[in-house]
């Protein structure tokens, strides 16, 4: 399934893609794509539905961010072993993690603002991983049993903020509108292999990343596990895995965003996402 909110920012309502594209109301049967609704057991009972049988959901609404009620938004760093190379770092012994917060989250196609301040916004498509149930302490074998689906994940960045001023790099990863999600939320069932999904990149229409999953260091499996270990994973908390080569800061010499910019992204099967850049009031 492909299921996604739809509507006004703070007013969406749950929705499922059918197979012509079309947009089908969910209401009657969930309240939002969050919570209980992304268990496994909810899952399927959505998964038996007849998408004909549904409101069709008529114009052309605003698509948001395709998981609510998300409690943590979950970064792995220099998880690509080509994007680790064009930064000059080396391959962490394990996996980097930072959190972005999740008052960065917004709709796929929303704008972005560039904070004040800011001289080296950046660009990083990622593939985020959506629990779909509580997970604390599980193996490898059993991580993506607690798994909902996946999505595309916009990692906006700050690159001053992040690593040329004190601290971690959170505050480089959570300025408003720096976190993009969706267009939808795609059940893992659909997904055969997530080791093995091309990704790509547009700034102005010009590729900047083409890369696939099949070169992150450490695989869904083994982070859902991972950070099972250090804290329970919710329904709902989003695991942004990283990013392929192709960054702004990897550049010679480094580009970054402005105003007007235009970013356009996609994961094979996961859907796309565009955005207008803007300098924030």
């Amino acid at each position: 399934m492909k299921l996604l909110r739809y509507g006004e920012a703070g007013s969406e309502r749950p929705g499922l893609l059918d197979a012509d594209g079309t947009i089908r109301d969910l209401s009657a049967h969930v309240t939002d794509i969050a919570g209980k609704a992304l268990d496994p057991a909810s899952l399927e009972t959505l998964s038996k539905l007849d998408p004909q049988s549904l409101p069709a959901v008529s114009g052309n609404p605003r698509i948001g961010a395709c998981v609510a009620g998300t409690g943590k938004f979950i970064c792995i760093g220099l998880n690509y072993s080509d994007h680790a190379a064009e930064t000059g770092a080396v391959v962490p012994p394990e996996p980097i993690i930072f959190m972005k917060a999740s008052s960065a989250i917004v709709g796929p196609n929303d704008d972005v603002l560039i904070p004040r301040g800011s001289v080296k916004t950046d660009w990083e498509v990622e593939l985020g991983v959506v629990i779909g149930k509580t997970a604390k302490y599980v193996t490898e074998t059993e991580a993506l049993n607690y798994v909902a689906g996946y999505c595309v994940a916009h990692d906006v960045s700050e690159r001053a903020f992040q690593a040329e001023r004190q601290g971690q790099w959170t505050k480089g990863k959570s300025c408003d509108t720096f976190g993009p999600i969706g267009p939808w939320l795609v059940t893992k069932d659909e997904v055969q292999d997530p080791q093995n999904i091309p990704m790509w990149l547009k700034v102005n229409g010009k590729t900047m990343q083409n890369g696939s999953t099949r070169t992150m260091v450490y695989g869904v499996a083994y982070l859902v596990s991972y950070l099972s270990q250090f804290m329970s994973l919710h329904p709902g908390d989003i695991i942004s895995t990283g990013t392929p080569p192709g960054v702004g800061l990897g550049m010679k010499p480094p580009v970054f965003l402005k105003p007007g910019d235009v970013v356009e992204l996609g994961i094979e099967g996961l859907g796309m996402q565009k955005q207008t850049f803007k300098a924030d009031a």
